[in-house]
């Protein structure tokens, strides 16, 4: 397919998500890959579920990606960039219904703008969580307030350039006692990394990479 705007277009992940199909697109792992030996990529039974917005805006100039800074008092995570997100409580009826209150919760995006697609491989944590990511796409026209006990700043990244597997690292730090590696997209003075960056590039191998 000749590259054009219109391979950036919101419309145009709709049309690559129906031809591959859901089933595909969760089926497998992405980021995991990159560490087969680490304690956390094993299922544990005590791990708790949660779940991502993947949010695609239907930008006429070109898909861009919401992303938030967590908060720096967080005990967990804190100032990493991330998607809306949290865990899966019991009155959530699905995983998509957790991220969409999730979203709701952290940026006040309102669940009419948003159209979910499907679900990307979860992603288990050192920290203890499966996170389901689910692919969405947002309609322009909404108001986000970030929560001050969760989200320091909301932005959004233009898809092409999260897409461009030019522009995905691949780094590594110790972490108890191992090499970990994982993926990063420095953008701009922001740096995107870790699972944010493994459900990223999943999205890209899913979809994007010929």
């Amino acid at each position: 397919m000749s590259e054009t705007a219109d391979n950036w277009s919101a419309a145009d992940v709709r049309r690559r998500v129906l031809a591959r199909g859901t089933a595909d697109l969760e089926h497998d792992s992405g980021d995991h890959v990159l560490n087969p030996d680490l304690e956390q990529l094993v299922e544990r039974a005590a791990a708790r579920e949660a779940a991502v917005l993947v949010p695609i805006v239907d930008r006429p100039e070109g898909a861009t990606v919401i992303l938030t800074t967590r908060a720096t008092g967080l005990r967990k995570h804190s100032g990493q960039i991330a998607f809306p997100g949290g865990s899966v409580d019991p009155e959530d009826a699905s995983v998509e219904a957790a991220a969409l209150r999730e979203a709701r919760e952290e940026i006040a995006l309102e669940e009419s703008f948003v159209e979910t697609l499907g679900r990307l491989p979860r992603y288990r944590t050192t920290t203890g969580f499966r996170i389901t990511p689910v692919l969405a796409i947002v309609r322009p026209g909404f108001a986000l307030r970030p929560d001050p006990a969760e989200v320091a700043d909301i932005f959004e990244v233009p898809l092409r350039f999260l897409m461009d597997e030019a522009n995905h690292r691949r780094d590594s730090r110790e972490w108890a006692g191992h090499m970990r590696f994982f993926y990063s997209m420095p953008f701009g003075d922001r740096m995107i990394w870790g699972v944010t960056a493994g459900i990223l590039r999943t999205l890209y191998e899913r979809l994007y990479r010929s």
